[in-house]
């Protein structure tokens, strides 16, 4: 089964107020991924208002693979912890489509049990980097997985021993008249009290692979769209202060 995922215009307003955008200030936005698994309900807390943005790069690789790179980075207007996260939710362009059918899987079990070396290795399809307040870093690992049965990935943080689920989902009006598919990521509940959870100052994700198959290149990311062509990417973010932002950026294809 071959992915096309497309997607959603920010209108006017959501570009204005991408990355500082809140439930206080410009009304939450709308749950761009209703239909995939739910999240355990938490009480709101009080806490900071998180002022994000993000960039976003688009690389060509062989083919029409290409390669998205997010870099979401969180601030508050007081320079201190961010409050921490409950979902996000990747945006993709309509001109992106996905081939997770095309590459091995991981599954949860085995990385919980094995680690990620007992993943195949065609199946890791993307990284990155997450950067907490004080600096400290700590590599980002992405592999194609199945996440209730539906098609998925996992965000792997080795060093933290930490495993987040994102699935595949159509987007829901009113993004869908610009971007057809989604990757919801649930950040699940911990011990620790939403309150004293930390968020993070920075985090970096790509996705994008490339393998050849029939003696040509399948990419995990793929486009058809020319060069110099604008795409539009967003990242739907909730956080355990209630709060919701959409901040949104577009890259140039190369």
């Amino acid at each position: 089964m071959r992915f096309t995922r497309a997607g959603f215009v920010l209108t006017a307003t959501a570009l204005i107020i991408a990355g500082t955008a809140s439930a206080a200030s410009a009304g939450p936005f709308p749950d761009p991924a209703p239909g995939g698994p739910l999240r355990p309900q938490e009480p709101d807390v009080t806490g900071p208002r998180n002022l994000d943005t993000i960039t976003v790069q688009a690389t060509r690789n062989a083919g029409r693979s290409v390669t998205i790179a997010f870099d979401r980075r969180s601030r508050t207007a007081q320079n201190t912890v961010p409050a921490a996260a409950r979902r996000f939710v990747f945006l993709f362009d309509r001109a992106v489509r996905f081939n997770p059918e095309a590459f091995p899987t991981c599954a949860r079990k085995t990385v919980d049990e094995q680690g990620v070396q007992a993943c195949p290795p065609a199946s890791r399809v993307g990284s990155g980097r997450l950067t907490a307040f004080d600096g400290t870093e700590q590599d980002v690992l992405l592999f194609n997985s199945r996440v209730n049965g539906m098609r998925g990935a996992l965000v792997v943080i080795p060093e933290a021993g930490m495993v987040l689920e994102q699935t595949f989902e159509r987007a829901s009006a009113p993004y869908r008249r610009d971007h057809r598919w989604t990757l919801d990521e649930i950040v699940p509940p911990t011990p620790v009290p939403p309150a004293q959870r930390a968020g993070t100052a920075r985090f970096e994700l790509s996705f994008g692979a490339t393998r050849m198959i029939g003696g040509r290149p399948v990419g995990y990311a793929e486009t058809t769209a020319r060069p110099g062509t604008r795409l539009r990417f967003g990242l739907w973010s909730e956080f355990v202060t209630g709060q919701t932002a959409l901040p949104a950026d577009t890259a140039r294809l190369p």
